[in-house]
């Protein structure tokens, strides 16, 4: 299994980076051919499932996630989401922490990642690229309008939080 961990600091106060990293709708705007449908729509809570659909006509896959555990940050504790990815192509599940910082907020996102048909020696790989692109995913996600992307203030000097 794959296992990737990617770490964000935001000037955001904590509950509108949670609002903006649990719009499941909003992350398909960052994965290349994917789409995301939310079953029943909002507000998400414990038991809401969308699925994430990824490539082009018959060469798509869907990637179908339950949240399993749903805590919102309030009164200066952090939040945390659990889901589940309950998919024939994509297993495993991911865990979404946003703790509240003084000056906003540090949003941690652990993934255990099964691909089937992918070998376990392509897991080191699988891994690299999820940190990629789900730490692009959360760039955008944090990034204020007409602010660039959200990095890690450890990034760029090779200290990057993005540890596997």
């Amino acid at each position: 299994m794959a296992v990737f961990r990617i770490e964000r600091f935001s000037p955001l106060p904590a509950a509108e980076a949670w609002r903006r990293v649990t719009d499941w709708e909003r992350h398909a705007a960052h994965v290349p051919l994917t789409a995301i449908t939310v079953a029943g729509g909002s507000p998400t809570r414990v038991g809401t499932v969308f699925t994430a659909r990824t490539g082009v006509g018959p060469l798509a896959f869907d990637d179908p996630m339950e949240v399993v555990r749903w805590t919102p940050p309030a009164g200066g504790r952090a939040g945390i989401c659990l889901l589940e990815k309950r998919g024939s192509v994509v297993l495993g599940r991911a865990s979404i922490d946003v703790l509240p910082t003084h000056s906003g907020s540090h949003v941690v996102w652990v993934e255990e990642l099964r691909v089937r048909l992918v070998p376990r020696w392509g897991d080191p790989l699988l891994a690299s690229a999820g940190r990629r692109l789900f730490g692009g995913v959360l760039d955008s996600l944090l990034a204020s309008p007409g602010e660039g992307r959200s990095r890690d203030p450890g990034e760029g000097r090779g200290g990057s939080r993005d540890g596997g």
